[in-house]
């Protein structure tokens, strides 16, 4: 029995582009709802909705149930990794202060984390296990993800098995849709950041 699930990126919050993690909940900005829509304008095609608990994500998935009487399910694993001492600040901020960390991250993601920032092992096990009762819950059905970056591109290292020290390679943009199917305990990506249904 196959399985489709869809992942999307939360739409641009206000503050523009920067280190949020989970520690700060910016809501959408107008032009990250306008994203959020436009990709489903052409319908609504899912059976259950998965929602990170970030406002960022979760309106939308109110907004969806609303209009279109879909389940929303909130689970609190779907939600970004922590940045540490780098949660609010935008990359020329860090990289005018922290220049020499912040190309070690980069390099190297799980060896150079920022100051208390969430350990990418145990990030990558708390998605991964969010995944499995999304799988095991939902079988057979096509399952909408509202997430974040750092939640999609662990899912992408997980389905294709990708190294986590590679998994900032992974470029995910605001409001992009990405799939995969589950079927014969195997995953399969469809396709990646693609704007409509």
């Amino acid at each position: 029995m196959e399985t489709v699930i869809d992942f999307i990126r939360h739409g641009e919050p206000e503050g523009g582009r920067r280190f949020r993690g989970h520690s700060i909940d910016d809501v959408l900005s107008e032009k990250g709802w306008t994203q959020m829509r436009r990709v489903v304008e052409s319908g609504c095609p899912w059976t259950q909705i998965v929602s990170s608990p970030l406002v960022r994500c979760h309106a939308f998935a109110d907004e969806l149930n609303q209009q279109h009487h879909v389940p929303v399910r909130i689970d609190d694993r779907l939600k970004e990794v922590g940045f540490g001492s780098w949660e609010g600040l935008t990359h020329d901020e860090i990289q005018a202060r922290e220049l020499s960390d912040y190309q070690a991250f980069y390099r190297d993601p799980v060896s150079n984390r920022p100051p208390g920032a969430e350990p990418l092992d145990v990030f990558f096990a708390r998605v991964s296990s969010a995944l499995k009762t999304i799988v095991a819950d939902f079988s057979g059905q096509h399952v909408l993800v509202v997430a974040h970056a750092g939640v999609i591109r662990a899912i992408m290292a997980h389905v294709l098995d990708i190294p986590a020290m590679a998994v900032y390679r992974i470029q995910v943009v605001n409001a992009g849709l990405s799939r995969v199917r589950y079927e014969s305990d195997c995953f399969q990506l469809v396709f990646l950041n693609r704007k409509s249904v």
